[in-house]
């Protein structure tokens, strides 16, 4: 251990920067740029020995310069100096450039180092315009004509995606505040209202703001009339602003610091911190987004996560500024960031509770609202190289790492070989995991068709243990019992809320009910808007409803779920059978009343898609034994009498019956070759997002 140095006066090093430590007044430029291990530097005639720490390599990246020559200082402030908040707004209306230009009035990022949507860190982020892990963002902040010491604003940039709904409830826990973010040319959404229902069931204050003014189509004073109507208040309280251009965004951190309370807390109390986000690295493992509820977090403590029962002692406790800089401790109402050697992200559930281990780890009292995310849409991945098995293997392992959310588990298809049946938060959930095995691993894929999970009453079996009829989950087509041992079905609903304007409600009711929706209210919320709350099958909605939703109305009406009860539906399972034999990739659970059409589809797709044979090859639609659907595919054949000029007939006769005989002993022991690339056509799902 190298004795520090004697002076007292702070390093204005950016090597040194923000660890604590006061080891020379050396300037930067003087220090020699070094890349072998550091040792002690030969002392100078302005100088005595210097002492460079032994980390300072893994240091030296968290500590970066920031906008107009300032130096990032990791402070600690008084709990009422604090300001937590979040933003909260529907897709493409604002929140990733508010949150750049708040990085910007803050000084936090260079100039030279801004790029838009600055806190979005995966590629697939920026592409897509959402985000997918929570970030968060210390931003110091001094109002105009305020004498006091500045405050600390808590940025926790959430998902705005109806398939995260429960992580984006988590963070809102994390805050006292929230920013309604508002379109001045769109209005209201179906996500802005869902999550600004979750923010009023979190007690937050609420502050509306306008944005987009500067648009030419903008209308300002008829959505603060909208917005007023709905959150209760006067519409010149709304705040109006161009996150674009900048203006008026003062006036938004200004209302944060007079508008949204501190945080509350007992600094003395046990330690409890709420979890509201995980990520993995590689190199620490996995990194914890946390907020501290009471007491504090020192780098040492040795830790207990109440849910999953880890224990482990803090490596590395940090904040966000917007680069991840360590700090010496976290108290009441921070918002941070800590490793403990947590290997996999499922050890780190988000809305779990975090507390000091020791005796008394036992007896402090959760966090409330903590529950496991529970996939909601599944379906069956395979390689389309069988040999790329163990690859795809691998790389589920690696993205679970990444989204505790995510499940899978190993299965065989006789016609797509061997693989896995993943679960899923929703649609968007499945096309970012799709993505990025294609993108990250480099592995093509066949998608089975997404598919829900039903429950299923057998007929005559009794659970040992309740004595009642015994119930089990069905996920994949194949695994649902014959339909002489089946009681009853029951399937997932959800509870949506569609906001159109009111030209297209027939549209939209038409196109609910051809779902098998049911009506529960309908609500005008001004004399062009209309809010429709309808409880529609979990699987009416996963394959193109979304699609077709934007399409009736133009793309203004918004979508917006959350998860239903069980209701007992009339399903069956429809089989595809080529040749007579079933392929178990194209089976799927319908409701009778849409089996035909389903079936219909399916066999018209398939003989396009399937090439002839040499044979002809029938391709059905089945019910159990019951035929609902057929086509045929008409075989190849050969033209047996191109070298029969002329002469008797009976000779092309003899020919033909001779093809014939040999075609109809070819089909009764061939066997049709369906390429992969039918597959992938057949099963390609167009449902959107409905992000």
């Amino acid at each position: 251990m190298h004795p520090g140095p004697s002076n007292t006066s702070a390093c204005t090093s950016l090597l040194h920067l923000a660890c604590g430590r006061r080891w020379c007044r050396r300037t930067p430029w003087r220090t020699p740029r070094r890349r072998a291990p550091p040792h002690r530097y030969p002392a100078d005639a302005s100088h005595g020995p210097v002492w460079v720490p032994a980390d300072v390599h893994r240091l030296a990246p968290r500590c970066v310069p920031t906008g107009r020559g300032r130096r990032l200082r990791v402070v600690t402030y008084r709990t009422e100096r604090i300001r937590n908040f979040c933003i909260v707004a529907h897709v493409d209306h604002g929140k990733s450039t508010l949150a750049d230009r708040m990085l910007q009035l803050t000084e936090l990022v260079d100039v030279r180092h801004m790029r838009s949507q600055y806190l979005d860190k995966m590629d697939i982020e920026r592409e897509r315009g959402i985000t997918i892990k929570a970030q968060t963002a210390r931003l110091p902040y001094k109002p105009l004509g305020d004498v006091a010491d500045e405050y600390l604003l808590n940025l926790i940039d959430t998902p705005g995606h109806v398939d995260f709904s429960y992580e984006v409830s988590r963070a809102l826990n994390a805050c006292e505040g929230a920013v309604l973010l508002v379109d001045a040319a769109q209005g209201m959404e179906a996500q802005t209202i869902a999550n600004l229902y979750l923010a009023l069931e979190a007690d937050l204050e609420i502050i509306p703001v306008l944005n987009k003014i500067d648009l030419p189509a903008a209308r300002p004073d008829e959505v603060a009339r909208e917005i007023a109507a709905i959150i209760g208040g006067d519409p010149g309280d709304v705040l109006r602003i161009s996150a674009k251009t900048g203006e008026g965004v003062v006036a938004v951190m200004d209302a944060i610091v007079d508008r949204v309370p501190p945080p509350k807390g007992d600094p003395e109390g046990p330690t409890r911190a709420l979890i509201f986000d995980s990520i993995y690295d590689p190199y620490r493992g996995t990194l914890v987004y946390l907020r501290v509820v009471d007491g504090e977090l020192k780098p040492g403590d040795r830790i207990r996560l109440l849910a999953t029962g880890f224990e482990g002692e803090i490596d590395d406790l940090g904040v966000h500024a917007p680069e991840e800089t360590a700090i010496d401790a976290l108290g009441v109402g921070e918002v941070g960031v800590l490793s403990a050697a947590i290997k996999e992200v499922s050890e780190a559930k988000v809305g779990d509770t975090i507390t000091l281990a020791g005796r008394g780890a036992r007896t402090v009292r959760p966090l409330p609202g903590y529950r496991e995310p529970l996939p909601m849409v599944f379906s069956g991945l395979y390689p389309v190289d069988s040999d790329d098995f163990p690859q795809l293997r691998d790389a589920l392992d690696k993205l679970r790492l990444n989204d505790a959310s995510f499940s899978f588990e190993p299965e065989t298809s006789a016609a797509l070989g061997f693989g896995f049946r993943c679960g899923f938060l929703g649609l968007l959930h499945l096309e970012i995991i799709t993505e990025r095995l294609d993108r990250e691993f480099s592995i093509p894929l066949v998608t089975t068709a997404p598919s829900v999970r039903y429950r299923v009453t057998l007929e005559g079996v009794v659970d040992g243990d309740t004595g009642e009829p015994e119930v089990i989950e069905v996920a994949n087509p194949q695994d649902l019992p014959e339909p002489n041992r089946i009681a009853e079905i029951r399937e997932p609903t959800v509870n949506a809320m569609i906001l159109t304007p009111t030209t297209y409600v027939g549209s939209v009711m038409q196109l609910c009910e051809g779902r098998r929706g049911t009506m529960v209210a309908m609500d005008y919320l001004t004399e062009e808007r209309v809010e429709l709350r309808y409880q529609l099958p979990l699987a009416g909605i996963i394959t193109d409803f979304f699609d077709q939703l934007k399409s009736r109305t133009r793309g203004y009406a918004s979508l917006d779920y959350e998860r239903g009860e069980y209701l007992a539906a009339d399903l069956v399972r429809v089989d595809l059978l080529l040749n007579g034999e079933p392929v178990d990739a194209f089976s799927s659970i319908v409701h009778r009343d849409e089996a035909y059409a389903f079936g219909k589809s399916m066999t018209e797709k398939l003989k396009e898609l399937i090439p002839r044979q040499l044979f002809d090859v029938p391709v059905q639609a089945a019910i159990g034994s019951k035929i609902i659907a057929r086509e045929t595919i008409k075989a190849k054949r050969k033209d047996v009498l191109a070298k029969c000029y002329g002469g008797d007939v009976s000779r092309k006769r003899k020919l033909l019956e001779k093809q014939k005989e040999g075609k109809k002993k070819m089909k009764s022991v061939g066997s049709v070759e369906v390429p992969q690339e039918a597959f992938v056509s057949a099963l390609r799902t167009s449902g959107g997002t409905g992000d």
